[in-house]
């Protein structure tokens, strides 16, 4: 399970997959050197989005799309 304070480039190097579901959420700044250090509570808070809404969508994905 993913939390909300792992940062945007640790998610990525664990689940490179997920990339689709940040898009979509409106973060398009995947590959910023900014945002590799970003926690994705930040880079919710940043954005406007809900954390716990992204962190849902996140895990959920994960979950079913799990090796």
């Amino acid at each position: 399970m993913i939390t909300k304070d792992i940062t945007i480039g640790e998610l990525l190097k664990q689940a490179p997959d997920v990339a689709p579901v940040l898009l979509s959420a409106g973060m398009h700044c995947l590959g910023c050197p900014a945002s590799q250090a970003e926690s994705i509570e930040d880079a919710a808070m940043v954005h406007g989005l809900d954390v716990d809404e992204l962190m849902k969508e996140i895990n959920d994905f994960l979950e079913k799309n799990k090796a």
